[in-house]
């Protein structure tokens, strides 16, 4: 584990907006996560990640447990420890089991999703890997399965937005927990 290249410092003149979003993340998770702490050094750039984080977990038709895979699986692709272990944590929290964990790293078809999920996931990772690739079709048999072009839009976006969050966690070093413990 190296050592992490940037000190998260609050601007003073934006440490209330930082303190009030890490508060209510430690009041809803226990702690602040480590990957959430980098962002403090731009609050304004804190505040839009943890609303879109407070959107989604609070999804009406996207499940907790898709929203983990894709971010699962696109960590592991991207080897970024932090998120890995982090959501994984969640799946196992919603009763995933390890071997199932194993069986949608090898194929993401396998996750223990129903058929409209796993087009979704399917879609997501495709689209973060090679988005030329989702054409007319692709979105045409999600829509099959029920789901909206929303849906499709939303499950695209959390897999491109946690690409780049763990791009800027490995650039800076941070992929562990403690890294500012």
């Amino acid at each position: 584990m190296g050592n992490v290249l940037i000190d998260p410092v609050i601007p003073e003149k934006e440490q209330r907006l930082a303190d009030k979003i890490f508060s209510g993340v430690e009041e809803r998770l226990g702690y602040v996560p480590a990957g959430l702490r980098l962002y403090g050094i731009s609050p304004p750039l804190l505040q839009s990640f943890s609303g879109a984080v407070g959107y989604f977990m609070g999804h009406e038709r996207i499940s907790q447990k898709l929203l983990s895979f894709i971010r699962y699986l696109v960590s592991s692709d991207a080897n970024c420890r932090f998120c890995i272990d982090f959501n994984q944590g969640i799946l196992l929290s919603l009763g995933v089991t390890e071997q199932e964990l194993q069986d949608a790293r090898n194929n993401p078809r396998k996750a223990p999703l129903d058929e409209r999920e796993r087009e979704l996931l399917d879609i997501a990772l495709t689209a973060v890997d090679d988005p030329e690739k989702i054409d007319a079709a692709r979105v045409d048999a999600a829509r099959e399965l029920g789901c909206s072009d929303r849906d499709v839009f939303e499950a695209v976006y959390v897999a491109a937005n946690n690409r780049a969050f763990t791009t800027v966690l490995k650039t800076f070093n941070l992929e562990h927990q403690a890294a500012f413990a």
